[in-house]
């Protein structure tokens, strides 16, 4: 549409709105998810309307026909940089349901694996804004992480009951080596102002992680729903305020540094005894329902589990935290200049596999 500003002859006209689509993608690359902005003539977003759906996984009905061994094995994939994370949320909810048990050892070896996770899928995020240290850590701790389960990006370690096996002997020296090597580049000054989420809005779309952290949203469930490993950490959570695209990366540096520091707490007083519990051949959860949910490296990821007593699930939904964050990008970008757009979508992490679950 035309703009005009004034009347008579004060009047002044602004031009054309345009109306241009980025993406999407094509599939068989990282992801595919598609932004509808609306561009002033003066180059500055007025709209956005993220278009989501283009990489329908159909992950949920997948479920539906596995038994749970086999559910665990396609758990992981959705966020393929969050794998042990989004296998362990699956894995709490068949063991709430039955009442289990998991070894002291494999509730402290999962804390740390998570936070190995953790460390990982943020400097995947930060290599091409803040340089090439980062991704040597990420090299390193990707090492430590394979070599514990064999899997490069799908784990596939966590077990209902544990963990699929113990680490290998050696294995906790060669983590501290690797988290020795983890280091970060300065950030970007010119990052700051941009792309403004403000605590309001990030609330209103249920954003979490550290998007959500980044706009003084303070939530972080290893603070406020621990899992047992957890318990004894200390967990501060990495709040800022700002909520702009430099607040959104320091949160990413500093939450890499504050994962350090608990992965070094989880080997300091790792212990000893069995990983996993000896199950039936066919695990079955009772009817019912449960939720569980994990501080995943971007947010909130959530599992709603309902059962008919058989040995696969009758319902099983995801919470992930990029299907919300995602959307957060039509409050953020309106007023952000077309030449800035790469930095704000840079500093804004999601998996589009995490939003088309």
């Amino acid at each position: 549409m035309e703009i005009t500003v004034g009347v008579g002859a004060g009047a002044r006209h602004l031009g054309v709105d345009r109306v241009v689509d980025l993406g999407p993608l094509h599939p068989s690359a990282h992801g595919a998810y598609r932004l509808r902005l609306t561009v002033r003539d003066d180059a500055v977003i007025t709209a956005a309307e993220p278009l989501v759906g283009h990489l329908h996984r159909g992950a949920e009905k997948l479920f539906e026909v596995r038994d749970y061994r086999q559910v665990l094995t396609l758990a992981n994939r959705h966020d393929w940089l969050a794998a042990f994370c989004n296998e362990l949320a699956v894995a709490l909810a068949v063991e709430r349901m039955t009442g289990m048990d998991v070894p002291p050892r494999a509730q402290a070896l999962r804390a740390l694996l998570c936070e190995l996770n953790r460390i990982m899928a943020h400097l995947v995020f930060l290599t091409p804004l803040t340089g090439p240290t980062a991704a040597r850590g990420r090299e390193a701790v990707q090492a430590v992480l394979e070599e514990a389960s064999g899997g490069r990006i799908h784990f596939m370690f966590n077990r209902i009951g544990g963990l699929r096996e113990d680490v290998p002997a050696g294995w906790a020296d060669r983590v501290r080596a690797a988290l020795s090597a983890v280091d970060v580049d300065p950030v970007p000054p010119g990052l700051a102002g941009l792309g403004v989420l403000s605590r309001e809005a990030a609330l209103a779309y249920g954003v979490t992680g550290p998007i959500g952290r980044a706009s003084g949203v303070d939530l972080d469930l290893r603070r406020d729903d621990p899992l047992p490993g957890y318990f004894g950490l200390d967990v501060v959570p990495v709040v800022r305020t700002e909520g702009d695209a430099l607040a959104r990366v320091r949160c990413l540096v500093d939450e890499v540094r504050q994962s350090v520091r608990l992965a070094g707490q989880c080997l300091d007083r790792l212990p000893g005894g069995p990983v996993n519990l000896r199950l039936p051949k066919a695990v079955k959860a009772p009817e019912g329902s449960v939720y569980t949910r994990v501080e995943a490296p971007l947010g909130t990821s959530g599992v709603h589990l309902a059962s008919r007593g058989e040995k696969t699930p009758w319902r099983l939904k995801l919470r992930t935290p990029s299907f919300n964050n995602v959307q957060a990008l039509s409050a953020l970008l309106p007023g952000t200049r077309v030449d800035d757009l790469p930095a704000v979508l840079g500093s804004f992490a999601v998996v589009v596999g995490d939003i088309d679950k």
